[in-house]
């Protein structure tokens, strides 16, 4: 770019308005022209249903409009309908939002399906107008409302555009049976109309951060074809969709800055030679790759390159140790973030939905696993499911996910998980009740995250259980509801707070059960540890530790596996003073 180029461009970068959210240089500012770093979270599975934050993900493809024909086709149109108004109304709520706030997150991405806004083309009554829906926008004005009470930003995604943007089917709700955003002018068109509606509708809203124009483009517009985009060289059509879009909104905004997305789910910007806004900026994806400089070193020549800000627009999916990496490793080069999502019907999120019992038989009958249930029990579970599952109130919190994202990132310091208390009575310590912090501080595990992506291998699950805790101890649930570690294997070890009401000597036995037998280690407050030896079998055994001298107030307890292959941890035992 010359030095021509840039000098004009500075001068009509600042927004209309010092209110708003904007591109100063390399970085996003806030109204007051103060570095702003975004620690956001995604609200994935609200407006749009993934197939797998259902457990749905083998259901065809996974794509909603294909969920929403099964439920369809059990309940019938007007069920369906009510079941989907009740999932929006419940999946995010004013608590949600408040929840986040008070965790340390200052934005929110929102991803909308279009069609909570407008009909498909196909079923316009006249083809080549629009027909909005104001329920979609009303929701917004809601959330809006719900974000500035928490002095949080607000950032729209367009994560489903008319005919979908890309092979990765489920991302966007495509139809493969009809023409893709790519294939279909008209598709654009109305991708198009959308965002100018939404700009001016929000034009003068100073919550709004920001206008993501469409979410993970993944298309072989050229070169070799392999589905996803990753070797196109050009990416012109991309290139020409985002200036049409961003001409659109300029029409009737140019307060807001917008945000674009490369090819290869939003990482592949080849062909884009130069900013295509004063007030832009660059959104990349990072998933399951390693937690190194060399991970997003493309994404840093292309800021370089550009002169525009960064933004890390989606990730997450991983585990602990891995949310902590990938935070350290962005917030220093000083990038700002949105995770994904904020809740599902699985553990490694702040939130997980915790879904009744007619989930499972409805997801048994379309999986093709059980019988077909009735009208009445799918009706009962769906709306049990929208109407309470999904709510704040009944979600499971999960603070390690927390911890690992806004305190572990910058402090090597462990805090309990929970309280235990050691008074006179005799006292239990659940064994997945170590400390929360770092792995290596915290605990140690062999396997703590999913690098499958740079390493070519399979799916790792750091937490063979995936249940509990989204650290890398393996934690499973028995029949009766009960959790223990398992898979626990020599050189592993976790580590536990405890408050002793007094000082003095008290007798510790250890849980634990194997098949093959091992043996582990205690230490108490970084003294010569003790070895214990668990005899081979299917049984849990009780083990004497002996006594240990406990301190008055905080103490620090280790439990290391010293020879294990398959041992099973379930408590530490304070014997009655």
């Amino acid at each position: 770019m010359t030095t021509a180029v840039i000098v004009a461009m500075s001068a009509i970068a600042a927004p209309a308005s010092a209110q708003y959210v904007h591109r100063d240089g390399k970085q996003i500012v806030d109204g007051e022209g103060r570095p702003l770093l975004l620690r956001g979270m995604g609200l994935g599975g609200w407006m749009l249903q993934e197939g797998y934050m259902l457990e749905l993900g083998d259901l065809e493809k996974g794509q909603q409009h294909v969920i929403r024909r099964k439920i369809t086709e059990l309940v019938g149109e007007e069920k369906a309908a009510a079941f989907y108004k009740a999932w929006l109304d419940n999946f995010v709520t004013k608590a949600d939002v408040d929840a986040m706030a008070r965790w340390g997150f200052n934005s929110i991405r929102l991803p909308m399906h279009y069609n909570l806004f407008t009909l498909p083309i196909e079923q316009e009554p006249v083809a080549g107008q629009d027909t909005w829906i104001e329920d979609g926008f009303a929701r917004i004005d809601r959330l809006l409302e719900w974000t500035r009470a928490n002095n949080m930003h607000l950032i729209l995604d367009l994560h489903a555009a008319p005919g979908g943007q890309g092979n990765d089917l489920p991302i966007s709700d495509r139809d493969p049976s009809k023409p893709s955003l790519w294939e279909s002018a008209e598709n654009r068109r109305k991708t198009i109309a959308l965002w100018k509606k939404l700009a001016e509708r929000y034009a003068e809203e100073p919550g709004i951060a920001g206008y993501d124009i469409v979410n993970e483009p993944n298309w072989d517009f050229d070169g070799p074809k392999q589905g996803h985009g990753c070797s196109s060289k050009v990416n012109a059509p991309l290139w020409t969709f985002y200036r049409e879009a961003i001409a659109a909104i300029r029409s009737v905004d140019r307060n807001h800055m917008v945000i674009i997305e490369g090819n290869c789910w939003g990482n592949n910007y080849e062909g884009l030679d130069a900013p295509l806004d004063p007030n832009m900026a660059l959104s990349f994806h990072k998933y399951w790759n390693r937690n190194d400089k060399a991970s997003i070193a493309g994404s840093l020549a292309l800021r370089d390159r550009l002169g525009l800000p960064l933004w890390l627009g989606e990730t997450g999916e991983n585990s602990n140790v891995w949310f902590r990496d990938a935070i350290a490793l962005v917030e220093g080069e000083g990038i700002g973030w949105a995770w994904w999502p904020v809740k599902k019907i699985r553990y490694n999120n702040p939130l997980q939905v915790k879904p009744n019992p007619g989930w499972d038989v409805l997801r048994a009958y379309w999986l093709g696993t059980g019988p077909k249930p009735s009208v009445q029990v799918a009706e009962r579970a769906l709306m049990r499911l929208a109407t309470h599952d999904v709510r704040f109130e009944n979600n499971i919190q999960h603070p390690d996910v927390i911890d690992a994202m806004f305190r572990q990132p910058h402090s090597n310091a462990t805090l309990p998980f929970r309280r235990h208390a050691i008074g006179a009575a005799a006292t239990r310590i659940a064994a997945v009740d170590f400390d929360l912090g770092r792995a290596g501080y915290a605990y140690h595990d062999r396997e703590d995250a999913d690098y499958h992506v740079a390493t070519g291998g399979d799916w790792v699950k750091w937490n063979s259980g995936v249940t509990y805790r989204n650290d890398g101890v393996d934690i499973v649930v028995d029949a009766t509801g009960a959790r223990y570690v398992t898979g626990v294997q020599t050189g592993e070890w976790m580590q536990y707070t405890i408050d002793a009401e007094r000082p003095g000597r008290r007798a510790i036995s250890l849980r634990a059960r194997s098949a093959s037998g091992g043996s582990f280690a205690l230490a108490l407050n970084g003294r010569a540890p003790v070895r214990v030896e668990l005899a081979r079998g299917p049984g849990w055994q009780t083990i004497a530790v002996g006594d240990l001298p406990l301190l008055e107030g905080r103490n620090r307890l280790v439990l290391k596996a010293e020879a294990c292959s398959d041992c099973e941890v379930d408590a530490l035992l304070f014997a009655r003073r």
